[in-house]
């Protein structure tokens, strides 16, 4: 786990909830019998993200991720987790760049970005290719 100051504030990037969620992430782990499953990674901060689904018709019926980086991805998959169980994959790749920040609460630059989005990411991808086989 990366050392972080809670004091830290710089960008005012390690909020409580941020901190929350990367200590004490929502949904991690894998799901064995997932119908979805798909890896991202940002080769420019070190961020892996792998995402599992559960998808029962188009509904996500459960969500788990694992993954290792910096806080804002491991945050934002938490996150997301939450944000995604239930919906159904349309509603899910409506979901934008700003969906995610709007979650975190904070502004960030563009390279903390990538790190933000790095499991939507994933999830859209998983999707694509779930979607693409069922063709």
């Amino acid at each position: 786990m990366e050392n972080i100051d809670p004091s830290y504030i710089g960008d005012g990037i390690y909020k409580e909830n941020i901190l929350d969620h990367y200590k004490h992430p929502h949904n991690k782990g894998t799901i064995e019998d997932a119908n979805i499953k798909h890896t991202e990674n940002n080769p420019l901060c070190g961020d892996i993200i792998s995402v599992n689904l559960k998808v029962n018709g188009s509904k996500v019926k459960d969500i788990k991720f694992t993954g290792t980086g910096c806080a804002i991805s491991q945050a934002a998959a938490s996150m997301l987790t939450e944000e995604i169980k239930g919906k159904t994959l349309e509603e899910i790749k409506n979901l934008k760049t700003e969906d995610i920040v709007n979650m975190l609460g904070i502004e960030i630059g563009p390279v903390r970005t990538k790190c933000a989005v790095l499991s939507l990411v994933a999830v859209k991808q998983g999707i694509k290719e779930f979607e693409s086989k069922k063709q």
